[in-house]
């Protein structure tokens, strides 16, 4: 371990003390995340965008030996995990709710306003069910324009006003390695990572939900980044 890494992990530990202890931020964290209009939004797009481009300064780290470098584009990568982790706020909003009324045209009689006295096993199928439909319907979308973003920050350097030029989205869709984007990213992270990982997620009170689903992203990309490294 050296000592960027001692920097960076006092870093991170300092953030989320203060979160944690400090009673004022601590109060606005814990409002905003049980909040049921924009302010939810708010703090998906500012939870996704710092910890899920941790998770990815992380990876860099595993692989390259640094956690930041020219042309990585940490500004770029975080604006886009807000607007992804918006989305997928949306997403798990509308998964979360639409699977009551598949769950109940199965003949299982629940609402949100009882899924809290339900059995264990009734919580845990409704979890699952949140997180097969989500992660089979939004995922392969949600990540095939994360990789399409991904690709146009790389090939714009890095850079803020690179990345607002007009993304080529076609070209770099015809130049994807689809075989790995459905055999790997789809076929394996998606039934036996994210199924899962999400089905703990739901399993926790709402307000809780986002703020993992980040957590999950910055595991998933040490995850990945250990993975190639093995590769090599």
């Amino acid at each position: 371990m050296k000592k960027q890494d001692f920097v960076f992990i006092l870093c991170v530990l300092v953030f989320a003390s203060l979160f944690i202890f400090v009673q004022p931020l601590n109060s606005w964290f814990m409002d905003w995340s049980a909040a049921k209009d924009w302010r939810a939004f708010v703090l998906a797009f500012l939870k996704f965008g710092i910890l899920a481009t941790m998770g990815e300064c992380i990876g860099l780290r595993i692989t390259q030996g640094v956690y930041n470098k020219k042309g990585f584009g940490i500004l770029p990568r975080a604006l886009v995990w807000g607007v992804l982790g918006l989305c997928i706020s949306i997403a798990m909003g509308i998964f979360a709710s639409g699977s009551f009324g598949f769950l109940n045209q199965c003949g299982l009689n629940i609402s949100p306003n009882t899924l809290s006295q339900e059995p264990f096993f009734t919580r845990l199928l409704y979890a699952f069910t949140v997180s097969v439909l989500m992660n089979t319907f939004f995922a392969p979308v949600f990540m095939t324009v994360h990789k399409i973003t991904d690709t146009h920050i790389q090939n714009t350097g890095g850079t803020l006003k690179g990345f607002f030029t007009p993304i080529p989205a076609k070209k770099i869709i015809s130049e994807m390695d689809w075989s790995r984007q459905w055999s790997f990213v789809f076929m394996k992270t998606i039934p036996f990572f994210w199924y899962p990982a999400h089905t703990l997620t739901f399993l926790l009170p709402g307000q809780y939900r986002v703020l993992c689903a980040a957590l999950l992203g910055v595991a998933l990309g040490i995850i990945l980044s250990l993975a190639n490294l093995k590769k090599k």
